[in-house]
């Protein structure tokens, strides 16, 4: 938005050269579009909600996931919406953007002028729209909705328990509102397929022997996720089996989405239409090559030529 005045000024400029014109009829239609007051009030309606959900955005794409943080960010994402979503929201939105536009010569409509589609006729419509009825209801609140929808489907009642349990296991918060049993209904309800009644009960002893074992040891007390909890578990060799497991099932939860985007973005760079022509072997290692870049790190590119060197004899030398 700071460099709103500047770009306008530059596709301006475009737009009014005739010595370009293989440019000048896109920079044309550019000028058109930020010139409207339309475009305007959907920028600065991006710009307002891409404010407020950016935090929660970033700490979703940490491989690291901090649990704790992540639910507090989420429930914090949607108390911060709710208020923009309030008629006092839109006004107080409305006059953001009509000064934004004073500021750089943007016509500001007649709200109480119906809305006319493009393309299209005012009788044609089935209901006379205002250009305040469109801008408030078809454009602000319905981008709001749509967004909270999101949130709440994305971080649904499952999701927000399991990480709200999740969160009384991490040592260093002291066990704050840990209880045995609400983690045994958890699992119970979610992960009926991985845990059998047996496994339940011995879940329930292991954690009381957890809590005690943990808030004693110097190491484990300090930890701060779930991640490094597990890791520990397993390189100490402590007998927490049913613990691993639940912490390797919830692991999957917050980063399962960041994941699987960061695989399917690689995938688009690799997958070009000569990379097509490949056998799915070697395309699938080409990939994994990219998507774990952090285990290409360990090996250096002398060794990797000389396995190569040693797997077949070859005329030309490498």
């Amino acid at each position: 938005m700071k460099m709103f005045g500047a770009v306008f000024s530059v596709i301006q400029d475009i737009a009014a050269d005739r010595s370009i014109g293989s440019l000048r009829a896109d920079a044309d239609t550019c000028f058109g579009y930020l010139s409207s007051f339309e475009f305007m009030f959907n920028l600065c309606l991006m710009k307002e909600i891409f404010e407020i959900t950016e935090v929660l955005g970033q700490a979703l794409q940490k491989k690291s996931q901090d649990i704790v943080n992540a639910v507090r960010l989420v429930s914090s994402t949607k108390e911060c919406l709710q208020p923009l979503r309030s008629d006092d929201g839109y006004q107080e939105f409305i006059v953001t953007v009509v000064e934004f536009c004073t500021n750089h010569s943007i016509v500001i409509p007649d709200f109480e002028e119906a809305y006319i589609m493009r393309g299209g006729r005012a009788r044609h419509q089935p209901n006379q729209l205002t250009k305040e009825h469109y801008f408030r209801v078809e454009i602000f609140y319905a981008t709001l909705d749509t967004q909270l929808f999101e949130l709440n489907h994305r971080f649904n009642e499952k999701v927000m328990d399991l990480l709200t349990n999740s969160a009384t296991l991490i040592p260093r918060n002291k066990f704050r509102g840990f209880k045995a049993s609400d983690i045994c209904d958890m699992v119970k309800k979610y992960y009926p397929a991985d845990f059998p009644q047996k496994d339940i009960y011995g879940l329930q002893l292991q954690l009381k022997h957890f809590v005690l074992d943990a808030s004693k040891d110097e190491y484990m007390r300090d930890i701060s996720n779930l991640i490094d909890l597990c890791r520990c578990l397993v390189e100490s060799g402590v007998v927490f089996n049913l613990i691993e497991r639940l912490l390797r099932l919830l692991i999957t939860l917050p980063v399962s989405t960041a994941s699987a985007e960061r695989a399917f973005s690689s995938m688009k760079i690799i997958k070009t239409r000569l990379r097509n022509t490949m056998e799915d072997d070697f395309l699938a290692n080409n990939l994994l090559v990219n998507i774990e870049g952090e285990l290409l790190e360990k090996y250096s590119y002398e060794d990797i030529i000389e396995d190569f060197k040693c797997a077949k004899e070859r005329n030309a030398d490498l």
